[in-house]
């Protein structure tokens, strides 16, 4: 089995195998020039996306400087919006659902590295997928651990660490993140 295949199934690999290597590069290439973009290049951004991600839905934008590690194992549904400086470790796989917001500086990161101190020396990690749900709202600076799933209609507080799983239409923040409250009708700004 392959480094990559182990990698994709959750099993220990070596983070630094060739064939992984290799990958990372094609995905530098693709977001730095992806990173050089203006608005006016919305064609050139398009099939940057296509080539970079697994899928991606209609009307995704992607404020730049964006970052990732693989990108073939990201998909973006439609209507998604990533604001300035995000980050996406996306040895796991990331799938991100349909009208997502996420502000300024939020990271997903997929992969942990080894506890012993020995396999950590030999580069072994682990990946667990992340899902962020449909109509989710992640705030500035949240961070988003391996193995976590966001339900739909969700907020995350700015500034929060999500260490675990966040169920449906609740509002969560902290480190750890925990649910603070349910989103109510109480919380229409149109009534």
């Amino acid at each position: 089995m392959t480094e990559w295949e182990k990698m994709l199934k959750g099993l220990p690999n070596d983070d630094r195998a060739e064939e992984l290597e290799a990958r990372r590069m094609v995905a530098k290439k693709l977001f730095r020039a992806y990173n050089k973009t203006t608005e006016e290049d919305m064609e050139e951004r398009a099939r940057i996306m296509r080539e970079l991600f697994r899928k991606v839905g209609e009307n995704v934008f992607i404020e730049p400087d964006f970052l990732c590690e693989m990108g073939n194992n990201i998909t973006f549904g439609d209507n998604v919006f990533l604001n300035f400086g995000c980050i996406i470790f996306d040895m796991g796989e990331v799938e991100i659902g349909d009208h997502v917001m996420f502000g300024p500086r939020v990271g997903i990161y997929t992969t942990n590295h080894a506890y012993d101190p020995v396999e950590r020396v030999a580069n072994v990690v682990i990946s667990k997928p992340v899902k962020v749900g449909n109509r989710v709202w992640v705030a500035a600076d949240v961070k988003i651990l391996p193995g976590v799933t966001i339900g739909d209609d969700t907020i995350i507080g700015a500034g929060s660490v999500v260490t675990h799983d966040i169920p449906s239409g609740v509002i969560a923040a902290g480190n750890p993140c925990r649910v603070i409250r349910k989103i109510t009708e109480a919380d229409k700004l149109i009534k």
